[in-house]
């Protein structure tokens, strides 16, 4: 009988500090810290297209002759210091950026991200090579690329053995395959006779497996979960589960032909900052049903509202909610751990008092994806503040208060709403 492969996290969907909005504490050793924290066995470097984060990642990293990267002997020696015994996981790295394809197709403007993935530096190079004849590289950790979506799988393809590109959080409103507002209506219209070269896309934080299989057109394609990470805390809050050898080539082919893919660790898709119908500015938040009777305008000004991830799906779904294909995998929705500590303690998520108890608590139980899906109860009790343990029951029960995320803003799941809200 053939023993399957240990479980394995990965987040391929990761920024450096040269992206628009991110840290400036993001450094590879950071990365490689919070990955233990979190307990991820692989992790986006993000951003290789850009020279200086490049430079670093080649300064800090070696090949590890398996498509992957560890830290060098002086940056794990520092590593070891800052992470507690029951983080000690020895995380890889894969070389991965995203970049912003921005160009005219069909009479419209698309504005689509994408995630490339390449097993070694010379590959990164080779890519950034061709990359640079449609954009400043050096702008942006995230650069914006005059070339359409098929060109830009063209280059990735070319760059090295095996390198494959994943379109990003596909159904936001902006900047996505399948965004309202500068997306397709499917993949074939955005990379045409090369569709069967894309396998995988990301679900973004605002939508979850059961939205995207009611478009039938996506069955034959895996679903990956990412953080998107702008921040190193944030690494994990989304990823892939693979059961497969930790190898580059091992990662592609459970993710191209399912060998080794097991499901995806996800948002409650509620949180994420386009899951609702809404405009900001006004404040107003709308179900899809409510913004097709207001025909897309906001009741307070009279502007259009931005059309939600939850609202698209219905437009272009073929199934019923809740319908799944024949093989539909299984996935979990999680609550990051900070923010259950923080609405435990009526805290900021930022402040040092939850940072200090999340501390305390992975000290004592290992890392966060662990805490939260496996961790007994009575044990959370013993190491957290008090009700933690509570509310990570409620999360796995999917007993939850939901304040849907919708035009940017990000949504609000409760898991105490007896207790008063956190602080801003």
């Amino acid at each position: 009988m053939t023993v399957a492969a240990p479980e394995m996290l990965v987040d391929l969907h990761v920024h450096s500090r040269y992206s628009r909005a991110c840290s400036r504490a993001i450094t590879p050793g950071a990365i490689a810290l919070w990955a233990r924290l979190k307990g991820l066995a692989v992790v986006g470097t993000g951003d290789f297209t850009h020279p200086e984060w490049l430079a670093e990642l080649e300064a800090q990293l070696l090949e590890d002759g398996r498509g992957l990267l560890s830290l060098s002997p002086a940056a794990s020696e520092a590593l070891a210091a800052a992470a507690p015994p029951s983080c000690r996981g020895d995380p890889r790295f894969i070389l991965t950026t995203e970049v912003c394809a921005i160009y005219t197709a069909a009479g419209r403007t698309r504005r689509i991200h994408h995630i490339i993935a390449v097993p070694d530096f010379a590959s990164a190079r080779r890519c950034n090579e061709a990359l640079a004849h449609f954009g400043n590289l050096a702008a942006d950790g995230r650069p914006i690329l005059k070339a359409d979506s098929k060109r830009i799988l063209q280059i990735a393809l070319a760059c090295g053995p095996g390198a494959f590109l994943v379109p990003a959080h596909i159904w936001t409103p902006w900047f996505s395959l399948l965004g309202a507002r500068s997306g397709f209506d499917s993949l074939s219209e955005c990379f045409g006779d090369l569709s069967p070269e894309v396998f995988a896309v990301e679900t973004g934080l605002s939508s979850d497996p059961p939205m995207n299989r009611r478009l039938s057109a996506l069955d034959r394609i895996t679903l990956v979960s990412g953080s998107d990470a702008h921040s190193p805390a944030k690494l994990g809050r989304e990823c892939t589960v693979l059961r497969c050898d930790r190898s580059f080539g091992a990662i592609r082919r459970a993710l191209a032909d399912g060998d080794g893919y097991a499901g995806t660790i996800e948002f409650f898709p509620e949180e994420g900052k386009y899951h609702f119908d809404g405009h900001r500015r006004c404040g107003v938040r709308m179900r899809p049903g409510r913004a097709r009777r207001a025909r897309g305008i906001c009741p307070a000004c009279g502007k259009a509202v931005t059309q939600g991830v939850l609202h698209r799906v219905e437009v272009l779904a073929d199934r019923p909610a809740g319908a799944l294909p024949p093989g539909a995998h299984v996935f979990e929705r999680l609550v990051p751990l900070e923010e259950i500590i923080a609405e435990a303690l009526g805290a900021g998520v930022a402040t040092r008092g939850v940072r200090r108890a999340y501390m305390g608590l992975i000290a004592l139980l290992g890392p966060e994806l662990d805490v939260l899906r496996h961790a007994p109860i009575d044990a959370i009790d013993r190491a957290g503040p008090a009700a933690v343990g509570t509310a990570v029951r409620r999360m796995r029960r999917g007993e939850i208060a939901v304040e849907p995320g919708y035009d940017g803003e990000y949504g609000t799941i409760r898991l105490l709403p007896e207790r008063r809200r956190p602080r801003s």
